[in-house]
């Protein structure tokens, strides 16, 4: 999943970016509410990190101006605002959270977890198909009860996998939201984690679960039978 973190407090910033990638999460980051609001509406993010104390555009109007155009958009609103009002208000104006600092970094994985389930009408921690599982808590994956050794980019990319395994997910879609963006989408990165996580999953499955559909992209398959 892709994160961008909007906090001008730049110890901070890099704090929690670098938190959510150890997560494996794809993170981008700025530090002014012009900024955000530009990254926000050109980005493909599922989740935005947004502080209010902001240079140049204050948070809550950054907010205001997302939500005009896009208004399915997460936003986690991280504030050292913490009275009733501001809470009130950044809900209302449509932040889908709202968490005060100083914070515990573990709620806050906490909390886009649960934003993130959300988006994808996930009811719980736990994503499958067929014999695959990933526990998203404990960022853990495995065939049956044998668990998978992914590096971060298989873990993302399985993850996504599983999160819209009722569709074909092209590579330009992957790289939108499963890289950050200095990624480079004539690299061929993506086709080489793709072939490592499908060596990983049919090792232990003995068919491929991830096929290719040509001129469209990938989907992943329950069985050896799907086509």
């Amino acid at each position: 999943m892709r994160i961008l973190v909007v906090e001008d407090e730049l110890d901070l910033q890099e704090a929690i970016a670098e938190g959510l990638r150890i997560d494996g999460y794809a993170v981008d980051t700025c530090s002014n509410g012009e900024d955000a609001y530009e990254q926000a509406c050109v980005g493909n993010y599922d989740l935005i990190i947004l502080d209010l104390n902001l240079p140049k555009m204050d948070g809550l109007e950054v907010l205001e101006k997302i939500r005009e155009e896009k208004k399915e958009l997460k936003v986690l609103i991280l504030s050292a605002r913490s009275s009733v009002h501001d809470k009130v208000k950044g809900l209302d104006i449509g932040a889908n959270d709202y968490l005060t600092k100083p914070f515990d970094f573990e709620e806050l994985e906490a909390r886009i977890r649960n934003l993130l389930r959300r988006k994808f009408v996930q009811e719980n921690n736990l994503l499958t198909s067929g014999d695959i599982k990933i526990d998203l808590s404990k960022r853990s994956a495995f065939i049956s009860e044998n668990e998978l050794t992914l590096t971060k980019k298989e873990f993302a990319l399985l993850e996504y996998f599983l999160l819209n395994q009722e569709r074909i997910v092209s590579q330009e879609e992957l790289i939108e939201h499963v890289w950050d963006q200095n990624a480079d989408s004539f690299s061929g990165a993506i086709r080489v984690h793709i072939a490592t996580l499908r060596k990983k999953l049919k090792g232990l499955l003995d068919y491929d679960p991830i096929r290719t559909k040509i001129g469209e992209g990938y989907f992943i398959t329950k069985n050896d039978g799907d086509a």
